[in-house]
């Protein structure tokens, strides 16, 4: 199981690297900036930015710590900036 601490230092990381969430359903989700992640002790809010906006959510998922079970770097940005993959 994932700690928030670890989540959160894995965002703050400078210079901040794309990441995959994986969830146990197997859903995944491109993290492309780190202020669309809120991480709390049970679970993370996950940002959808709109394509004009794409550091302001318009959308967002909770996803609880428990069924995070993996998370991945991405060596390459996509379109579908914090979107499931």
């Amino acid at each position: 199981m994932f700690r928030a601490e670890d989540i959160q230092a894995r965002l703050r990381e400078k210079p901040f690297r794309p990441l995959r969430l994986i969830v146990s359903e197997g859903r995944q989700y491109d993290i492309h900036h780190p202020d669309l992640v809120f991480v709390g002790q049970r679970d993370l809010m996950i940002g959808f930015p709109s394509p004009d906006r794409p550091t302001v959510y318009d959308q967002v998922i909770r996803v609880a710590l428990v069924h995070l079970v993996g998370i991945e770097e991405i060596s390459q940005p996509t379109a579908s900036a914090n979107g499931p993959a």
